[in-house]
């Protein structure tokens, strides 16, 4: 049996596979990746019934992955590139083996895996990890279920100038309710609640459109979402519309936060 830990700068996730179906999945937190990945495997051992010497290997990846040394728990531990786990786990999820995935965690990276490659495309350092920075700045607060919780209560156009703003008309294929440009309008009454909006709606149209960008390359249709930016509903309703515009499709795969602990499993699974 083999545990995947996708140790991340904010959280760490962790998985069982068990015959081709996830068993387990949790998160841990914990102030430094040696620390995350004991705590992991120990959770799996008090908390889900599993026993660590149960455990033929561990697979750790992640940006926390790089600091481990050496074998957990005496258990032999390999660690896997992350971009392959991301890939790995974005063909398992989604049930295909030609895609182009959109890792949404504290950046996003893009990756194309198929049946003969898994490549890293390129990527944008916005994501999670930004709009936590930029609350942090902006609204004194950096728990994310406060800033969810304000940009709920939102109106982004109070802060955002709008295509209605600077036009009678839509533009091109562009609605009046679009935004025009992120930030430009920010009314001296606007909200903590309207700031909040505009963070996340800011962060998904860059991530959103640099998908159009990617799957346009590639001459396709889909992207897959994964990482734990996936859950952000705001988000998914800003990559909706930008998917009625232009003609992309984004899909959410269940377990979609996990995929890269997934891929971690599999990839040590072949190897």
């Amino acid at each position: 049996m083999i545990a995947g830990i996708d140790i991340g700068s904010t959280s760490t996730k962790v998985v069982v596979l068990d015959n081709d179906s996830i068993s387990c999945r949790m998160r841990v937190r914990a102030s430094d990746a040696v620390a995350a990945a004991a705590g992991a495997l120990g959770k799996l051992d008090t908390e889900q019934g599993y026993k660590i010497q149960d455990f033929d290997r561990v697979a750790i990846t992640g940006a926390g992955a790089s600091k481990i040394h050496k074998d957990i728990f005496d258990i032999p531990t390999i660690r896997i590139e992350e971009i392959t786990a991301i890939g790995h786990g974005g063909k398992f999820l989604s049930k295909s083996d030609d895609i182009i995935i959109a890792n949404i965690g504290t950046g996003t990276p893009f990756i194309e895996a198929n049946r003969n490659r898994i490549a890293h495309i390129g990527g944008t350092g916005v994501g999670g990890g930004t709009i936590i920075g930029l609350a942090k700045a902006l609204l004194k607060t950096s728990d994310f279920e406060t800033i969810m919780d304000l940009a709920s209560r939102g109106d982004l156009s109070h802060v955002d100038l709008m295509i209605q703003d600077i036009a009678e008309t839509n533009i091109s294929f562009l609605a009046k309710d679009v935004t025009a440009s992120n930030f430009a309008k920010m009314l001296e009454n606007a909200t903590r609640e309207d700031i909040a909006i505009a963070i996340i709606n800011m962060v998904y149209q860059v991530i959103g459109m640099l998908s159009v960008f990617v799957a346009q390359s590639r001459n396709k249709k889909n992207i897959v979402v994964t990482g734990n930016g996936s859950n952000n509903i705001i988000g998914r309703n800003v990559l909706a519309g930008i998917s009625e515009m232009y003609g992309i499709h984004f899909e959410f795969p269940e377990d979609a936060e996990f995929s890269t602990a997934i891929g971690a499993v599999l990839a040590a699974s072949s190897a």
